[in-house]
């Protein structure tokens, strides 16, 4: 297993995108509320990245998904397609994943939004899912194992009583959108790669209300729980710095000092 260790100036590079995807988020809570498509979102997202980052949105074409971002309402687990006939309602939950592209780096992160008012079953799937990232997050330093990673995701999720999606996981990113090392978001504490400094990659844990069985639209994108219910899912673009990390797409509401 290759695992590309970043220079400085691919690091720069990569703030930089990081920074940009973490805007585009930024950008599009006020515009998440009933009556809006999932369509609608999407362009304002593309228009974005394209006309004022005068940057590339990576998602669009990308082994042929035909949008510039991710939108997964409720049940659905990751990579929901946009569309003019997906209208949201108050009280749905919906996961916006952005993936931008600077000088050919990659910047990917995603966000949790409410719709209006959430039930109060929803809105603690989502906190403790951002929870799950969180903790994730916390452990990345030179010397931790990926392992230690996916074991502490679980063991939050299963501890409220969720459980963790299999078969979607974090990946390495830099030059290439995904790219080894495989970041599993359940395991064993002390197995696995162990990180070093100058690795890039993502954390982004997948949550269900329910069961962690998934199954695949006939769309061949969008991933959906197998009995129905919520899912909810964040996710981060990391890099692992001499003595902890750095959240490169850290949005300006957050703090990880």
């Amino acid at each position: 297993m290759t695992v590309s260790i970043k220079s400085e100036d691919d690091i720069e590079k990569m703030r930089i995108a990081g920074r940009m995807a973490a805007e585009v988020l930024e950008l599009i809570g006020d515009y998440v509320k009933p009556g809006v498509t999932t369509a609608e979102l999407d362009k304002i997202c593309h228009d974005h990245i394209v006309d004022n980052q005068k940057a590339i949105p990576a998602c669009l074409g990308y082994r042929g998904f035909p949008n510039s971002i991710c939108t997964s309402v409720n049940h659905v687990i990751c990579h929901g397609i946009p569309s003019e006939k997906k209208q949201l309602k108050n009280g749905d939950i919906i996961n916006i994943d952005v993936t931008v592209i600077y000088e050919g780096f990659h910047g990917d992160t995603s966000k949790m939004y409410f719709v209006g008012k959430p039930s109060t079953h929803a809105e603690r799937l989502v906190r403790v899912t951002q929870e799950c990232l969180y903790k994730g997050i916390a452990l990345v330093k030179p010397g931790t194992r990926i392992g230690d990673i996916g074991h502490i995701i679980q063991q939050h999720a299963e501890a409220n009583y969720y459980s963790v999606v299999r078969e979607y996981c974090g990946h390495g990113i830099g030059l290439v959108f995904h790219e080894e090392p495989q970041i599993l978001h359940y395991g064993t504490p002390d197995t696995g790669m162990t990180l070093k400094e100058g690795m890039t990659f993502t954390i982004e844990p997948m949550i269900n209300a329910g069961k962690p069985h998934t199954k695949l639209k006939k769309d061949g994108w969008t991933v959906e729980t197998r009995d129905g219910r919520l899912s909810a899912q964040w996710e981060h673009t990391l890099l692992v710095t001499a003595t902890g990390v750095e959240v490169l797409t850290a949005r300006k509401e957050e703090s990880f000092d």
